[in-house]
């Protein structure tokens, strides 16, 4: 059963706030790492914050545009296609970054890695009826 639209709305408000807040101290999922993304709205200009699960790849860091398995892409995700600059922020550590689309071998390599991390999105792929993008976030 799909999540109701204002109750996720309300979590992730909620979560980033106590994210910020305590410097990353508050808001794991059950030991899942996470991090906020913060993107420009590509009609609005607003600027919108939302927690995610990164993969740390060296430098970079990963989000899944999962959007739990759903058919349509997250709004985050077109939004940063329209504008791929953002910020990062990784408990304390906040970051000016360049998103872009993994591709082939690259793609591969880190959904793999994605997959081993949270086992979940192998079936939010199978779901989704669309190819979910792996979002490589560089320093800007």
């Amino acid at each position: 059963m799909p999540v109701n639209p204002t109750v996720m709305k309300l979590f992730s408000r909620t979560h980033t706030f106590w994210y910020r807040v305590s410097g990353g101290l508050v808001g794991s999922w059950i030991g899942t790492p996470v991090g906020l993304l913060t993107t420009t709205g590509r009609k609005s200009g607003r600027k919108y914050t939302t927690p995610l699960q990164p993969i740390i790849d060296g430098d970079n860091v990963v989000f899944i545009a999962s959007n739990a398995g759903h058919k349509v892409h997250p709004q985050w995700w077109l939004n940063l296609k329209a504008n791929p600059e953002a910020t990062v922020q990784i408990k304390r550590d906040v970051r000016q970054m360049l998103a872009e689309e993994a591709t082939g071998e690259e793609r591969e390599r880190l959904w793999q890695k994605a997959v081993d991390q949270y086992a979940g999105y192998a079936n939010y792929q199978k779901t989704a009826d669309r190819e979910i993008p792996v979002v490589v976030m560089k320093p800007a």
